[in-house]
């Protein structure tokens, strides 16, 4: 599950996507704890003030947080992993 930021983000702080939980079962528990995840993530914020939620699919989300000082916009997505380079296949040495 990633995090992409999309708004409020200052500059000098990192405007790259974020891993924000890693996750093993079907796709309705994923698509069940991506909304868990936009329901409660808080990016840095101490307390939210206010949260807005859009549906861009079954599979991500738009959350846009608020709290005292500050506003932020992210996009909550699903992503599967279909290679990474630091695993060796069977048999590889």
């Amino acid at each position: 599950m990633l995090a992409i930021p999309v708004d409020g983000i200052a500059e000098g702080r990192s405007r790259d996507a974020r891993t924000v939980a890693e996750l093993d079962g079907s796709a309705e528990q994923a698509e069940a704890a991506l909304l868990q995840e936009a329901n409660t993530f808080k990016y840095d914020l101490w307390k939210v003030r206010r949260r807005e939620i859009f549906k861009c699919s079954s599979r991500s989300y738009f959350v846009r947080i608020e709290g005292r000082l500050n506003a932020y916009g992210f996009v909550l997505q699903l992503a599967e992993r279909v290679q990474d380079s630091g695993v060796q296949a069977d048999g590889d040495e």
